[in-house]
């Protein structure tokens, strides 16, 4: 099997996981990742999570150019703002995910650090999530404003809309983005009941144990 084809069986087998267990719906969502020779494979625009085809993957080239494949989630200015401003950015992942959706739809104390310090694994597998204003999907000002973060940002998450993370691989990224779900379900399930959160202390300790950008 060729690294390109464990890479697209991979890319379907984590989506389909995550449409099984509810963290995005219908032809919601969508992903990509960064093959060997520089280009990406991404789930073709109107596809489901749960029915994605490795065969049928969006193929991109090294230069940008759709050369294969089922035409591209209208997402795609979103995925390319990731990859060109993160230099280890492996692959994106971008879920409509309920309890993030939902929070975002609350007052917020820093957008800039939308998710509160509730568990170390949200601290090590995201930094500080950004939360962007709501942007018609596919508009392209929505990969501007992540564009904007000048590469300081691994999640975002959209308002209204649902999370956006990059990471160095297609697993972590799942990984990272189901962490982002869960500390928004967590932050929802307490709200209201004085939760004891991380202090800045112990904050301050996972960033320097393992190495986040955090003060960017």
């Amino acid at each position: 099997m060729s690294t390109e084809t464990a890479l697209r069986e991979q890319m379907c087998l984590l989506a389909r996981s995550l449409f099984d267990r509810g963290l995005t719906h219908g032809s919601t969502g969508n992903i990509s990742a960064r093959t060997e020779d520089g280009g990406l494979l991404v789930s073709p625009t109107g596809t489901s999570f749960g029915r994605l085809d490795p065969g049928r993957l969006s193929r991109f080239d090294a230069r940008g150019q759709h050369v294969a494949g089922d035409a591209p989630t209208k997402e795609m200015p979103l995925h390319s703002a990731f990859y060109d401003t993160r230099s280890t950015a492996g692959a994106v992942v971008h879920l409509h995910s309920c309890h993030s959706v939902a929070l975002s739809m609350l007052p917020v104390e820093d957008a800039a650090n939308f998710l509160p310090p509730l568990t170390p694994y949200g601290i090590m597998k995201l930094g500080k999530v950004q939360l962007l204003p709501f942007f018609v999907p596919g508009d392209p000002a929505m990969g501007a404003a992540v564009r904007g973060l000048a590469g300081k940002r691994s999640a975002v998450m959209l308002a209204n809309h649902g999370p956006v993370v990059a990471a160095k691989d297609v697993e972590a990224a799942c990984n990272a983005i189901e962490e982002l779900e869960d500390t928004a379900r967590l932050t929802l399930m307490t709200r209201g009941m004085s939760p004891q959160g991380l202090t800045e202390a112990q904050v301050q300790a996972l960033v320097t144990k393992f190495d986040i950008a955090w003060d960017d």
